[in-house]
């Protein structure tokens, strides 16, 4: 993959392809009530086993984009198809057990009196017996290593253990995408390495999809397939990890800056005197390309 730039001008997004993307967002713009500008003429799209990294300053649309994903906000203009359903014109029923989304603020997600009920809540309704809403509750808590907060009240939980109790309650649905709005954004070390992990293998394990809304490109450069650069509302440029932060002037013109590796690759090859051929992104990248 090259970095593909978008065109502003351009009428259209590439066209949708079913067989390959999960989600298809096609010059999708949104106003909010107040004139604001949430998106404008955004083209994204998520394929089958992707983790897709949505990267901007706070205010360039991430978070906007990410509740268009599930229908929590409608576009006023353009088209969302989601597992080729076009949601934007209203197809929104169960939509939320095909694109589960993490918030930013795990408070804003979690409700019930015990993590037990709180994570058992999508499954009950999705129609399962209270029973199978148990087990199915169960098995997710066990998967993101959170089975022995079961009777524990949200309340009173860390960040940490709210976030992976919020991942839990999505995951218990079996959604095709999980979109992560800041996962780690306000997380100690330990648990946001929890996180980030918990991503990938959530991928490798049950093939789902993640979206991660994020100004952390450390983290984007760990873990992303994919990178999109976002700002004023849409989507200017993509790329694989290496090829866009890499491209320093891009990164600039994003209103961010480059990973620390890549900072600290580039000023050892300066120091040394190299040509910076082996773009690293990743610790054990950069020590092949130092040695």
């Amino acid at each position: 993959m090259t970095i593909s730039h978008r065109d502003p001008n351009a009428p259209h997004c590439p066209a949708y392809n079913k067989e390959r993307e999960l989600i298809h967002v096609d010059c999708a713009s949104h106003c909010y009530p107040d004139g604001s500008v949430g998106i404008h003429d955004m083209c994204f799209y998520v394929k089958k086993d992707e983790i897709v990294a949505l990267c901007g300053p706070n205010g360039s649309g991430k978070s906007t984009l990410i509740e268009h994903l599930n229908g929590l906000l409608t576009p006023n203009k353009g088209a969302i198809w989601v597992n080729g359903r076009l949601i934007s014109v209203g197809e929104k029923t169960d939509l939320w057990k095909e694109v589960g989304v993490v918030f930013q603020r795990s408070d804003d997600q979690l409700f019930a009196p015990t993590v037990l009920d709180d994570v058992m809540f999508g499954p009950l309704n999705l129609g399962m017996t209270p029973e199978k809403a148990q087990a199915a509750a169960l098995a997710a808590l066990e998967s993101v290593g959170a089975a022995d907060l079961r009777e524990r009240l949200p309340n009173y939980l860390s960040g940490g253990q709210k976030r992976l109790v919020s991942i839990a309650g999505i995951l218990a649905m079996k959604p095709l995408v999980i979109a992560f709005d800041e996962p780690t954004s306000d997380l100690d070390p330990v648990h946001a390495g929890i996180i980030e992990h918990l991503i990938t293998d959530l991928r490798e394990r049950f093939r789902i999809s993640a979206v991660i809304a994020t100004h952390d490109l450390d983290l984007a450069a760990r873990i992303a397939d994919r990178v999109c650069l976002v700002k004023n509302g849409s989507v200017f440029a993509e790329g694989e990890p290496r090829e866009i932060f890499y491209d320093i002037a891009l990164i600039h013109e994003a209103g961010l800056e480059p990973p620390q590796i890549v900072k600290v690759y580039l000023e050892y090859c300066r120091v040394h005197g190299r040509e910076p051929d082996a773009r690293p992104v990743r610790m054990d990248e950069l020590m092949a390309a130092i040695r």
